[in-house]
């Protein structure tokens, strides 16, 4: 079975370097049949969930949320329903008892799944930098520690924080998500230092041996990665100098 990472880089060369299947088949030495099933999923399927994971406050009313936003196509950005109004409508129209936080999560996702399908992959949407760092914050008139991921767009000087309660995995690929969400797209390149959340290990010759969850995460959202020099925190300079 072939690795997420070799997943993902077959992935980006026919999908985002515009590379044919035979050639590819060909540069990586695997059949062509190989590279359709590789393009039709982003992780091995064998490590895929069988069946999506369940909503059970959310899951009857899945249907009505999806019929509203494919309806919304056809009508201005302005007229479109915000994830506030399909939540009133849910409660006005369909008996929805549940909370507003995971409709808004719903429609988030939906809305970008949309649109990563129309990222032009012949213009390029620039690189980023990301990392995470420490900021002090008043909770409840109490000053605490908090953690923050921080993307940055140099060449647009746009940039997305979000705060979490640590520095963990989950947060790291929520901070992606978010952040895609919030652009609009996805960069074609983000700058990254040598974080344990996407480098495992560092091997002699200087190559990165990357997490199995950073490597799912760019096999489905298909980012080149660059690492800063070990230890030179200055190689990320316009998210390092963030000021939150």
């Amino acid at each position: 079975m072939y690795s997420v990472e070799i997943y993902g880089r077959i992935r980006r060369a026919v999908l985002v370097e515009g590379k044919s299947e035979r050639a590819v088949a060909r540069e990586f030495g695997v059949a062509r049949e190989t590279v359709r099933k590789m393009l039709r999923y982003a992780v091995p399927p064998g490590y895929r969930r069988k069946e999506p994971p369940k909503r059970p406050k959310l899951g009857p009313w899945l249907g009505v949320i999806d019929a509203i936003l494919e309806d919304d196509k056809n009508h201005p950005k302005k007229q479109r329903h915000t994830a506030k109004r399909i939540f009133e409508r849910l409660r006005a129209e369909h008996a929805y008892t549940g909370g507003y936080t995971i409709v808004k999560d719903y429609v988030r996702a939906a809305t970008l799944r949309c649109r990563e399908m129309f990222v032009p992959l012949t213009h390029a949407a620039g690189t980023a930098q990301a990392d995470f760092g420490e900021a002090l914050v008043l909770v409840g008139g109490e000053e605490r520690k908090a953690h923050y991921f921080a993307i940055d767009l140099p060449h647009s000087d746009d940039c997305f924080v979000r705060a979490f309660p640590a520095e963990t995995t989950e947060a790291f690929l929520e901070g992606h998500v978010q952040a895609f969400a919030y652009f609009g797209g996805v960069p074609t390149t983000i700058l990254y230092d040598n974080t344990k959340l996407a480098v495992a290990r560092i091997l002699g010759d200087g190559t990165r041996q990357k997490t199995r969850a950073f490597s799912e995460l760019q096999s489905h959202y298909l980012f080149a990665e660059k690492f800063g020099r070990p230890a030179k925190g200055n190689d990320k300079g316009k998210v390092e100098g963030l000021d939150v």
